[in-house]
């Protein structure tokens, strides 16, 4: 079932509300992410801030952790919101990895400071050198 530019929106809408959720007293750049599931249940996720910044967790962990913890383990697109950046910021290199577990390479994503000054790709084209899909291919 193909996605439509109106659920990709919504999608998106989503994540800039859950944006608002961040915890960022040292960054103070919220993100947040919705994930469409198969069911078209949405889950979202913001970015959780530590001072030992390398125990922060990403927006897009976030969601994904959130998910796979109600037993999820495959969603239709991707949607990140960086609502007080002046350009569209794609998902870390991390959050690039752990979304790729749970979604081939042709599934949506979306990711900017507001629709209309966004980035819609596919993960594929975010990160193209996928060794778990290319592993998974070989068998």
């Amino acid at each position: 079932m193909a996605i439509t530019d109106e659920q990709i929106q919504s999608l998106f809408d989503q994540a800039l509300e859950v944006a608002k959720n961040a915890y960022i007293p040292y960054s103070h750049f919220p993100v947040g992410a919705a994930l469409l599931l198969e069911d078209g249940k949405v889950i979202t996720g913001a970015n959780v801030e530590n001072r030992s910044f390398g125990l922060t967790n990403c927006a897009e962990r976030s969601a994904m952790f959130a998910a796979a913890s109600q037993g999820y383990r495959t969603f239709k697109a991707v949607a990140i919101a960086t609502p007080k950046s002046d350009y569209p910021v794609g998902p870390c290199g991390a959050c690039r990895q752990v979304l790729s577990e749970f979604a081939p390479a042709e599934t949506p994503v979306i990711f900017g400071p507001s629709w209309e000054n966004s980035v819609k790709t596919t993960l594929g084209m975010l990160y193209p050198y996928d060794s778990l899909h290319e592993l998974a291919s070989e068998q």
